[in-house]
């Protein structure tokens, strides 16, 4: 018990209050194949050098994006990220400022996320953006909360193609929610909360929305786009007809780093600022006249609304954030329209070579920097192969299509080389 200072009689307070006789009924929802059976197979121990020695081993078993060809996007992607991005996060006044509790003492730290916000609104075509989310997925569930809040019904309609791993979170949210999640488009009716589409969605396709946004008009409806490669929105037109954009902002100043952290971003119509979830940081004058920066919205869970908080996200991704304001600073608006433009001429390359490779169907009708190929073999043994042949060819989806994307760190060399083996293995 040296390290775990709660008593006998502490702990079973904490039990009889929560319902429970012993603590193993705390992970009753926990499916039992999860479960580990008897202890876990380690040494019982090494010194620091060998320590190290041996997870290195285990690291260098990696193979990293830098490392040859690569076109795995799926909802990560591989872009470049200028040094100076981690030179400036990691100035300790930015690298030890965690989140903004004292605003008056963390003006530094509120003025970046009130830019941040700014890059958001104007890059969604949004009125508001708030501090960040967790990533991505959340940021799509927290959209779908908000959406039975305002409109106090509890159908959401999802479309058909939104990333599967968000559809999953949305899925664990509902659980303890009373939300129903319909797939599709065509149940939009007097019961729908809000309606949920991604551009360009999980198959790479961008999509339109005017007849989403009559239907939605139509019925009461908040229509939510989804944006999973934020680049996107440097050549693609933004999505203001939306009533909430959300998505993961990932691709700008943040590695992959094997899935995260990563960066949700969520922002909406002014009118429904109030049940926004997390925090907004506006700007404001002083007595003096001095500009200066406040938390002006921040109904959480841990500040005064408590139980009637919005959300029970209790920070934003402060780092991340400040890393992609960084990153946007550097570019500015021609040099993301630039970026956005390089990835889709790579990917417009790689589709050209792909589809010479005898046997390749390219699926989409139109893509930004992602599409899906359809091949004459299973995908995942094409994939496979390629891969131990030095090429991560991207995502094998169900039979034979594959999903690959590509991005400004996509050079000729690889293109080359991915067709090349693709004919090999085919």
């Amino acid at each position: 018990m040296r390290y775990l200072p709660q008593t006998e009689n502490s702990r079973k307070a904490m039990l009889d209050t929560c319902g429970y006789e012993e603590v193993n009924d705390l992970y009753r929802d926990v499916p039992k194949q999860a479960f580990v059976n008897g202890l876990v197979d380690l040494p019982l121990h090494k010194g620091e050098l060998e320590v190290e020695r041996y997870m290195g081993a285990y690291a260098n078993e990696n193979r990293a994006a830098v490392d040859g060809p690569f076109f795995l996007g799926a909802g990560t992607y591989y872009h470049h990220i200028p040094s100076s991005v981690d030179y400036i996060i990691q100035r300790s006044e930015f690298l030890t400022a965690y989140t903004p509790y004292q605003p008056e003492i963390a003006q530094g730290t509120l003025q970046a996320i009130f830019e941040y916000q700014t890059f958001i609104a104007q890059l969604t075509g949004q009125d508001i953006a708030n501090a960040s989310l967790y990533d991505g997925a959340t940021a799509m569930t927290e959209a779908a909360l908000m959406a039975l809040r305002v409109t106090k019904r509890k159908k959401i309609v999802l479309g058909n193609a939104v990333h599967p791993d968000y559809k999953s979170v949305l899925d664990s949210y509902m659980w303890n929610f009373d939300g129903e999640i319909e797939i599709g488009q065509g149940q939009i009716d007097d019961q729908t909360a809000c309606v949920i589409v991604q551009s360009p969605d999980f198959y790479g396709q961008p999509h339109k929305y005017d007849a989403l946004r009559q239907q939605c008009d139509e019925n009461g409806a908040l229509l939510v786009v989804v944006v999973n490669e934020i680049v996107s929105l440097g050549i693609l037109e933004p999505p203001e007809v939306a009533d909430i954009v959300c998505g993961e902002a990932q691709s700008i100043g943040l590695p992959m780093s094997y899935g995260g952290p990563h960066l949700g971003f969520f922002a909406c119509k002014e009118k429904y600022m109030r049940q926004m979830p997390g925090r907004l940081c506006g700007m404001t004058e002083d007595a003096d006249g001095k500009r200066g920066f406040v938390l002006t919205l921040s109904t959480r869970e841990q500040h005064i609304r408590r139980d009637k908080a919005t959300s029970n996200i209790c920070t934003n991704q402060g780092l991340c954030a400040l890393a992609f304001t960084v990153h946007m600073s550097l570019l500015g608006e021609d040099g993301f329209k630039r970026l956005a433009r390089l990835n889709h001429e790579a990917a417009c390359r790689l589709a050209d070579a792909l589809e010479a490779v005898n046997g390749v169907k390219l699926e989409n009708q139109t893509f930004f920097n992602e599409f899906v190929v359809c091949l004459p073999k299973e995908a995942s043994s094409v994939a496979q192969a390629l891969s131990d042949k030095g090429v991560i060819a991207g995502l094998a989806l169900d039979n034979n299509r594959l999903l690959v994307a590509a991005t400004e760190m996509t050079t000729d060399a690889d293109i080359a080389a991915f067709a090349k083996v693709l004919s090999e293995v085919l």
